[in-house]
């Protein structure tokens, strides 16, 4: 009897034993799909969904747009504030102090026009005077 109760515990140990490597086999088969699943979704997505285009302006390429935007409104109404305003102030500031002095000339002359047409403004005044120190020096 001794012997049947080891073949009985034998064969039960066999049994859990086979049934472990079964759950193993299947956790390891979920584990693996679901890595693959995964990075198959992440391959996909990247491929379908192309890089933006990365369009990186120079700030200088900006004021350049914003400078024709402003001499195209300028041609069309001579005489806006709003537009003779901004191009004197863009003018003025990308004009290095070397070899600037058409840069400033035409700020000066677009701060002329701002003044004569709105003489009641004290700070177009000031920036009239301080352009024209410029030009001068």
């Amino acid at each position: 009897m001794a012997s049947s109760g080891s073949d009985y515990l034998e064969k039960r140990r066999q049994q859990i034993a086979r049934k472990q490597r079964i759950v193993t086999y299947i956790s390891l088969f979920g584990f693996g799909g679901s890595i693959l699943f995964g990075g198959f979704n992440t391959v996909k997505q990247a491929w379908e969904r192309p890089e933006p285009s990365v369009a990186v302006q120079s700030a200088e390429t900006e004021l350049q747009k914003q400078v024709k935007g402003y001499e195209l409104v300028l041609q069309r109404e001579p005489n806006n504030q709003v537009a003779l305003e901004k191009l004197s102030i863009i003018r003025l500031k990308s004009g290095d102090n070397q070899g600037a002095i058409p840069t400033v000339s035409y700020a000066n002359a677009l701060m002329e026009r701002l003044v004569k047409l709105h003489p009641d403004r004290q700070d177009y005044q000031t920036v009239l005077a301080d352009v024209k120190k410029k030009v001068g020096n």
